[in-house]
């Protein structure tokens, strides 16, 4: 303030020019108080609405930050052994959210975790989770050594890894969780000289470390995972004084410590550097201290509280001080320090920057000279154009608008905001190359914070907040506060991509929908669809197994009627063990993949019988299972096989078990098996084929036999398929890596039934068209093959329209093109071989047959590579 009247001594003509800004603006600062080169201002956000007669003087309190609910174990109003407890969860504008009488054990103490869940910190070391509105979600227990040394005092802190609780026991022994969802205890090293509870404490979190301070009397200790380690903070004598009470920064950097003497001293959080000290006067103990802090803040200042006395101790020698007339708490936040009573809820912090230059006393900020423009443009005043012209002079109007529209966002009051902006627009219109990026999003975001900071909704957020707790957990707090209208229009607002902003909060409403059991589950069920619609990104199945958790099969069951996925369906349903219907749902769907995972299942927790009666009565099903069982369960499929009579496949499969058999007589059972089913089938012609293929090798010599059973097959097991076309035989192996040796001494006949060849281009008989004498060579693109039929012999057409041959024995050669490139007679004893000879197509040639004419002048070679 003595510099504020300096600059108006100095500065007599901007005085009176600035006079009317300064007695508009009066109630603006009518509650800064200055401490240093800053200001402290204390504003009142909420008259609370809960009634406590009793004030707040007996209640375990606790708070959440980030305008978090409140939690009060108040004790039981009568002394009487049956009397409980009351706990209950109000909003931070007192609306009661929930309450309930505790029937658990003493509570220690209280605690917020980062997703608003409270936890409940016991004496026997058990800690309870409730959710916002009192129900019971989980508890844990923080270690068997907690049962016989109880909990004397305990902490509930946030870290980079989540909430954690650190407890003191009776054993004067540490114990540690960082993180209550993965939780993981850590017992701390013992503290020399310890007994009992020290006088004061803290936990600290440093370098992704978590760490214990704590004072016991005149020692400072700091415990880690290995070791206690004595410290000293700088700037302070060593055995000076005790130390009382000490707290930690809200980001964890800055550590203040109260001593007995009265003095504050406040230094970095890990004792190495000292940024101040304050001489309070005031020897007792403080109730809290905790740090009032914010962002690019330009002191260190720490707020202390007493029954009846507020104060603020900042790096200079001088506080400030507030007169209280209850009993209140402190509540540390990113950019300040809440004060909560029984009647009021205040924000008390430092002045923004932009705020202290536009609304100081005889400021000549560009901030505060465009405000007071704009105000004499409303009174139709000239001096409007003097104020513009004076900023425009040192080129600061840019500068002026940046800073009104940062004040905005950093007022409480809906006016005090529109005055600004209107000031900032005003100074916008002359301006040409301002970016309205800047404007536009301070104008949405205090739009959402004005509809969030309403008395119904409760949530008093700043901006600083806002934007560090990001849009998105905004609406998820929103949604857990089941105020789900808001929330929405929120998304829409901002235009949030609706998977991200409307779509999922119309999912936790229709979650917490199904779990109202007062109303039936066709109305619900309908309520939902109406409400959802084609809404994008909502699967039905989780809002149905929401409702199966809580007991409601049957409007899970009809929710999932909605579900257009059969791959969320079906698994739900197996869940809930309606199989029937998923193995209906999943054959609907067309996936096979989807059938096989229920056929699976249904196996699994079915019996044998049960199953098989199941599937016969979804022939899909059954049909995909017998392909199963046909490559994996051979078993399996004979025993369907037999429970539905179907004798034509088990001849069928008998006939297949038959070419899988190694000895001779299992295959020849196979076989009679395969006759056996087809005549019961009375599949005539199938039982005659398998008779004379069982009955035909019985006619062959034990020597046959044994050197067939060489090769270690039949040669119906080795040969895949044999095509004649005309004059060429493809014979395809089951192995293309192995040769044949066989011997034969019975006949193989082939007939065709072609009368003698014909040429297709002349129409001549007794040649082909590739011996054609009207054919000129290259005519018709074909050529001649290289060792192909060089000439139409009528010998040779004679004698392969016959095409009647017989091969005596066989042996180890290969019968090929080639044999037509002898030109000499054929053997005698063999009537005819076809044009191109015996090849193995198209496997490689390691697989042809290897031959030998035993009865001939002859021998045939390979072809050439």
């Amino acid at each position: 303030r003595q510099t504020d009247r300096q600059t108006a001594v100095s500065t007599p003509v901007q005085w009176r020019r600035v006079g009317g800004a300064a007695a508009t603006m009066a109630f603006v600062t009518a509650n800064w108080n200055p401490l240093g080169e800053a200001f402290y201002r204390k504003v009142e956000l909420y008259e609370m609405g809960w009634s406590l007669r009793e004030g707040l003087r007996d209640c375990l309190i606790a708070t959440a930050p980030y305008a978090g609910p409140i939690a009060l174990l108040r004790p039981p109003q009568h002394r009487s052994p049956s009397a409980r407890p009351q706990l209950e969860i109000y909003s931070s504008s007192g609306s009661s959210l929930a309450s309930f009488p505790w029937k658990s054990g003493s509570v220690v103490t209280l605690g917020w975790t980062v997703t608003d869940d409270l936890l409940c910190v016991q004496e026997d070391g058990t800690v309870l989770l409730y959710d916002l509105f009192g129900g019971f979600k989980r508890h844990f227990s923080m270690g068997n050594e907690v049962l016989q040394n109880h909990v004397i005092e305990a902490k509930v802190f946030h870290s980079p890894y989540g909430t954690g609780v650190a407890i003191v026991t009776g054993a004067s022994r540490f114990t540690l969780a960082t993180n209550i969802d993965d939780l993981k205890l850590r017992r701390l090293p013992e503290v020399p000289g310890l007994q009992g509870a020290p006088l004061c404490w803290a936990v600290l979190t440093q370098d992704r470390q978590t760490k214990v301070l704590l004072a016991t009397g005149r020692e400072l200790y700091i415990l880690d995972n290995t070791a206690c380690t004595a410290l000293t903070p700088p700037g302070l004598e060593p055995q000076s004084c005790s130390f009382v009470q000490m707290a930690v920064s809200f980001s964890y950097k800055h550590l203040a410590l109260f001593t007995d003497t009265g003095l504050v001293w406040m230094g970095t959080a890990s004792l190495k550097e000292k940024l101040g000290e304050v001489d309070t006067k005031v020897r007792p103990a403080p109730k809290q201290m905790v740090w009032c802090r914010r962002p690019k803040s330009r002191q260190p200042s720490v707020v202390l509280i007493w029954d009846r006395l507020l104060l603020v101790a900042g790096e200079c020698n001088d506080t400030i001080q507030y007169h209280l007339d209850e009993d209140s708490v402190l509540v540390p936040e990113l950019d300040g320090v809440r004060i909560i009573s029984s009647t009021r809820h205040e924000l008390l912090q430092e002045v923004p920057v932009a705020c202290e230059e536009i609304f100081k006393i005889a400021s000549m900020a560009p901030g505060a000279l465009l405000l007071e423009a704009h105000k004499e443009y409303e009174k139709e005043s000239q001096k409007a154009d003097e104020y513009l012209r004076e900023i425009k002079e040192q080129s600061l109007l840019g500068e002026a608008v940046r800073q009104c529209v940062e004040a905005a966002g950093y007022e409480q009051e809906p006016e005090t905001q529109k005055t600004l902006l209107r000031a900032a627009s005003f100074g916008k219109c002359f301006l040409s190359n301002f970016p309205p990026d800047l404007f536009v999003s301070v104008c949405r975001d205090l739009r959402v914070l004005n509809a969030v900071r309403d008395y119904t909704v409760g949530l008093p957020l700043t901006h600083t907040q806002y934007k560090q707790l990001t849009v998105q957990v905004l609406i998820d707090r929103l949604v857990y506060r089941r105020l789900y209208p808001l929330a929405i229009e929120i998304c829409r607002y901002l235009k949030i991509p609706e998977y991200q902003g409307v779509s999922r909060v119309l999912k936790h409403w229709a979650c917490h929908k199904v779990q109202q059991k007062e109303e039936p589950d066709d109305v619900i069920a309908r309520a939902v669809n109406q409400k959802l619609g084609e809404a994008v990104g909502i699967s039905y199945s989780e809002i149905a197994a929401r409702a199966y958790d809580c007991g409601r099969t049957e409007l899970a069951i009809k929710l999932l009627e909605f579900e257009p996925r059969s791959g969320e369906q079906v698994p739900l349903l197996l869940k809930m063990k309606r199989s029937h219907l998923a193995l209906s749902k999943a054959i609907e769907s067309g996936d096979t993949d989807l059938v096989y995972t229920v056929v699976s299942y249904l196996k699994n927790e079915m019996n044998r019988g049960d199953f098989f009666m199941t599937l016969r009565n979804q022939p899909v099903a059954l049909s995909l299972y017998r392909q199963f069982c046909k490559h994996q369960e051979q078993d399996t499929l004979k025993d369907l096989f037999n429970q539905d009579d179907d004798h034509q496949e088990l001849g069928n499969f008998y006939v297949r078990a038959s070419y899988r058999e190694g000895k001779l007589e299992a295959r020849l059972s196979a076989l009679q098996s395969a006759v056996d089913e087809y005549n019961k089938a009375k599949n005539e012609f199938a039982a005659k084929v398998r008779a004379e293929l069982h009955r035909e090798p019985w006619s062959l010599c034990p020597e046959d036999w044994a050197g067939m059973e060489e090769l270690g097959a039949s040669l119906s097991l080795n040969i895949n398929h044999v095509m004649s076309f005309r004059r060429q035989v493809f014979v395809l192996l089951h192995d293309p890596s192995s040769s044949i040796e066989v011997a034969w001494n019975f006949d193989i006949m082939q007939c065709l039934q072609v009368p003698s060849l014909k040429c297709f281009l002349c129409g001549e008989h007794g040649y082909l068209r590739r011996a054609c004498p009207r054919r000129e060579k290259g005519n018709d693109g074909s050529g001649q093959r290289a060792g192909g039929h060089s000439g139409g012999s009528s010998d040779r057409a004679g004698f392969i329209a016959t095409c009647v041959f017989t091969f005596n024995t066989l042996r180890r050669c290969t019968i090929c093109r080639s044999v037509w490139q002898t030109g000499g007679p054929v053997p005698g004893s063999v009537k005819v071989l076809h044009a191109s000879a015996l090849q193995a197509a198209p496997v490689p040639r390691s697989s042809w047959w290897r031959m030998q004419l035993l009865h001939g002048e002859h021998c045939i070679t390979p072809p050439p590579p």
